[in-house]
């Protein structure tokens, strides 16, 4: 390969990965799946190196970049699988029925660390959008359209696309955008996500840093008292990939107290995911001491009430995903002070 060559090939390499970012946010919007979205996002890549030549610059390389995406995500969404939460599939359980009965991974919502998705920008309102379109209840609704729909809601409401634009991405009409929009914007109407209405400021406000302070405080003691005046009286627990959850701070302190008392003892690292405010959860180790990884957090605010309480309990995939250790040393109630 000559040195113009490598040039080349690098320059190519390097506007290629400009795009990664805000790529993987649309791929993980389509497909609702964290590992999925990196995997289309690879594929897009690779495909567009592949190409690269037969690229004739009609339009811009980012959406040039969208389209080999887009047909990705179509691609994989062809089985007809969507991604839920567990108040998606089943109705809310009393504590006293309470059965950790686990489903397959493909099943599941899953998180997403905002530094993976959300490309940095100057623009709050931009920003804004950005994040409240990963938040687990909009993720939620979106996988409830069909997989065009979908598509095109995210080009046209959260990326700000023209339906010229996207009718030429889509090789359709501005007229079939419109209705496909229209459809989209119905079904979610129709729906009343648990979460919609969490409502977290970027960056935290004071009094939800204050909020996150004293959970932090009330979780890491396991004080269900103080627990119980920071939970939204019909706050919602979900623990994928068991599909129990449970409504009510009565319900959740108790299984805190009985299937969930291992947690006890437990530290809290702060990590940013779905544009909402979450922590790595590492509980007591009693064989090689120190903490071992538990859960990633994800908590829903709405009026200085924590409404949704959401632990992701795979942390062999989800703690390497967010750059987290898979151990903590005994002193690890340090590294959190501050937060």
């Amino acid at each position: 390969m000559s040195d113009g060559t490598a040039t080349t090939t690098t320059d190519l390499d390097v506007r290629l990965e400009k795009h990664r970012v805000e790529l993987t946010g649309y791929c993980y919007r389509m497909l609702g799946s964290s590992f999925e979205a990196e995997d289309a996002v690879q594929d897009t890549m690779v495909r567009a190196w592949r190409s690269y030549d037969k690229f004739e610059g009609r339009s811009s390389l980012r959406s040039w970049l969208y389209r080999i995406a887009t047909n990705v995500c179509l691609d994989m969404l062809t089985a007809g699988n969507k991604r839920a939460r567990p108040m998606d599939l089943t109705e809310s359980t009393p504590l006293a029925q309470a059965a950790l009965s686990p489903r397959p991974d493909n099943t599941w919502l899953e998180p997403m660390p905002d530094n993976r998705v959300l490309p940095s920008t100057e623009d709050p309102a931009e920003a804004a959008v950005a994040k409240e379109t990963v938040r687990l209840a909009f993720m939620a609704a979106l996988q409830q359209l069909p997989a065009k729909q979908r598509a095109v809601l995210i080009l046209r409401e959260v990326l700000a696309w023209k339906a010229s634009e996207v009718a030429e991405l889509l090789d359709t009409t501005v007229a079939s955008v419109n209705s496909a929009l229209q459809r989209a914007r119905a079904t979610l109407a129709e729906q009343q996500q648990p979460g919609a209405e969490a409502a977290v400021c970027d960056p935290l406000d004071e009094e939800q840093q204050k909020l996150l302070e004293r959970y932090v405080a009330a979780f890491e003691g396991y004080d269900m008292t103080a627990l119980t005046a920071l939970l939204h009286e019909d706050a919602i627990m979900t623990m994928p990939p068991f599909d129990l959850w449970l409504t009510g701070v009565k319900d959740i302190t108790g299984f805190m107290t009985t299937l969930g008392a291992p947690c006890a003892g437990s530290r809290l690292l702060p990590v940013q995911v779905n544009g909402l405010p979450g922590f790595a959860q590492y509980k007591p180790d009693p064989e090689a001491g120190g903490f071992t990884p538990w859960a990633v957090q994800v908590l829903e605010v709405s009026d200085g009430r924590i409404t949704g309480f959401h632990c992701f309990l795979d942390t062999k995939r989800w703690f390497p995903l967010f750059g987290l250790p898979l151990h903590l040393e005994g002193e690890a109630h340090q590294v959190e002070e501050g937060v």
